[in-house]
């Protein structure tokens, strides 16, 4: 069996298992939350319990934002010799084919179960065809930015940028479609799978101290009260 290395007791991915709960993708224990467990599963009433600790302010400005204020883009900072985007296309995609020499660590192709749309997307690397699967972060770095993060530390906003939990492989169309966009502006069109994507959310700005808006917070607990 493959060991994924740097990435056992991280978050897992979820993804929603109907209203009951909301079901990890891979079989690793987060570790990082009450809300988390062996089995998988968040809570929802976790969920909305955090919502309810989460600052409300406005949008700071934009001002200032640049991406290398988070750290070079895809940095290897688990030191597992693998880059970050190349950590969460093994960790989300299957039927992967690694580049030889590298440990199993360049990714050249898979099958990604698209959790936005819904879509079946065969991934291979290249110059015209990587991009059709990208990284997102569930929780976007110019967000986070105009949130709190103007104030982090560079060393946060890096480990905050590298996070798996914030981190997400998906169709790179509807990745570039979100943008910047949070909760209250984007949604997956794939509406089994908002209670997932929101929890997860919430997790991420509950861990780095990362405020909503009101609008956000509106939107958050709509899409909560329907799980």
């Amino acid at each position: 069996m493959r060991v994924r290395a740097g990435l056992a007791g991280l978050a897992a991915v979820v993804a929603l298992a109907g209203c009951g709960g909301l079901e990890a993708r891979t079989g690793a224990d987060t570790g990082t939350s009450s809300s988390s467990s062996k089995s998988g599963k968040i809570d929802v009433g976790e969920a909305r319990k955090k919502l309810g600790t989460l600052e409300v302010k406005g949008r700071a400005p934009r001002t200032g934002f640049e991406r290398d204020k988070f750290g070079p883009a895809w940095a290897d900072v688990d030191r597992n010799g693998c880059d970050t985007r190349n950590d969460i296309l093994k960790r989300d995609l299957r039927d992967e084919k690694f580049k030889a020499g590298t440990h199993d660590c360049i990714v050249l192709s898979g099958v990604l179960d698209d959790p936005y749309s819904g879509k079946t997307i065969q991934f291979k690397r290249g110059q015209d065809t990587s991009t059709d699967v990208q990284i997102d972060h569930l929780v976007p770095l110019s967000d986070a930015w105009q949130k709190g993060a103007q104030q982090w530390t560079a060393t946060k906003r890096k480990e905050f940028a590298n996070d798996p939990l914030n981190l997400l492989a998906v169709d790179g169309p509807l990745n570039g479609q979100k943008s910047d966009s949070d909760a209250a502006t984007w949604l997956p069109p794939r509406k089994a799978y908002r209670c997932a994507y929101i929890a997860r959310q919430i997790e991420v700005k509950a861990k780095y101290g990362v405020w909503v808006t009101s609008g956000e917070k509106d939107a958050m607990q709509g899409i909560l009260s329907s799980c």
